[in-house]
């Protein structure tokens, strides 16, 4: 089985999930429900994990390499996977945040969605074949990626989403809402509306542009990471064309499924509130070990403990998981002691109507 057909196979299953993903959330009434949206996410997220063990067990073992190869390929194809989901994931939230502050119903959101989808699929692709190609013509340009890694994970940790999802300071929203006139149906479902010889941009179609300059930083923030994980030792075991087949199929494989997911994220984005702070160690991660390359031990140790990297993303995600899941917000610490509050004074409160009861005269 050569590189081709694990290309023709990667691009048939996408196919195949993008067009039943389009189908279930275009032909359901209202929105999806949480339970259906996780039972469809998981679904994706298991193709993508059986991908992975296909091309761990059956990947073609390339001649005069000692190591072997499809466990390399498939290590790496499950260690990007895991980490651009995760950023995909985080991603999503600010696109749910878009949404609210643009004040758009929710029958449109999917549309939106699924095009800010396939864009950022277009510009993964492109920035991954070109940043793929810089690393294999200019070995020292690994170092600039993990110099941008290390920044974009300091910037991930000190910033909150509102900061990034402000409409107005949009320059692509600022020059079209000057050079068209704003049609008055926020709810409109079209891009453009002719009306008396006029034609007029809607708010939907501001919010794509949004979407589409958000896609933009979340490629330049996101491809680092995929080169960072797939490029590591992969000098004398993989060839190029293998190292850019496992940078667009993890890449893309991550952010496939993603319509179902946004509907389910609505519901249990509690389960997620630490990712941002997991996503931030693992990004750092990658980029020390991308800078600390040039020291032979540690560039040794991780060439020859591919398994590493990913033992290291797998627990981190989980760890952030499982912090949200058991520690409370704020705001739910204070209704619990208010509701405790209330229950004790309720508790008091039948304690003296029973001692009165017990002093009044039968």
């Amino acid at each position: 089985m050569s590189i081709i057909f694990w290309w023709l196979t990667f691009v048939a299953i996408f196919i195949v999930v993008y067009i039943i993903d389009l189908y279930v959330t275009d032909h359901r009434k209202g929105e999806i429900s949480v339970k259906a949206s996780l039972r469809w996410t998981c679904v994706w997220i298991s193709v993508a994990l059986l991908f992975g063990l296909a091309i761990y067990f059956f990947f073609p073992q390339n001649e005069g390499v000692a190591v072997k190869t499809s466990t390399e390929m498939g290590i790496k194809f499950i260690a990007g996977y895991l980490t651009e989901y995760s950023l995909s994931v985080d991603n999503l939230f600010v696109f749910i945040m878009i949404f609210s502050m643009m004040g758009i119903a929710s029958h449109n959101q999917p549309k939106l969605l699924k095009t800010g989808i396939l864009i950022s699929i277009i510009l993964r692709i492109l920035f991954i074949l070109v940043g793929m190609s810089l690393v294999q013509r200019f070995e020292w340009v690994i170092y600039i990626f993990g110099v941008i890694l290390i920044w974009t994970a300091w910037k991930m940790a000190v910033s909150k989403e509102e900061d990034q999802v402000d409409p107005s300071a949009n320059i692509l929203y600022r020059i079209a809402s000057k050079i068209f006139p704003i049609y008055p149906d926020e709810h409109s479902s079209h891009f453009f509306i002719k009306e008396n010889g006029k034609r007029y941009i809607t708010v939907i179609f501001l919010c794509l542009l949004v979407i589409g300059s958000t896609d933009v930083l979340f490629a330049v923030d996101s491809i680092p990471a995929i080169i960072g994980v797939i490029a590591e030792g992969e000098q004398g075991i993989l060839s190029p064309s293998e190292a850019n087949f496992l940078a667009v199929s993890s890449n893309v494989f991550a952010v496939m499924g993603l319509v179902s997911l946004f509907f389910a994220l609505k519901g249990i984005m509690k389960m997620f509130r630490f990712l941002k702070h997991g996503v931030c160690f693992i990004l750092f991660f990658i980029g020390i070990k991308m800078l600390l390359g040039f020291i032979d031990p540690i560039a040794e140790f991780f060439h020859a403990h591919s398994w590493v990297s990913l033992a290291v993303i797998i627990f981190t995600l989980a760890f952030s998981i499982l912090m949200s899941m058991l520690i409370s917000e704020e705001k739910e610490i204070e209704e619990l002691k208010s509701e405790i509050a209330k229950s004790n004074e309720v508790h008091i409160d039948r304690r003296e109507e029973n001692k009165m009861k017990k002093h009044l005269p039968e």
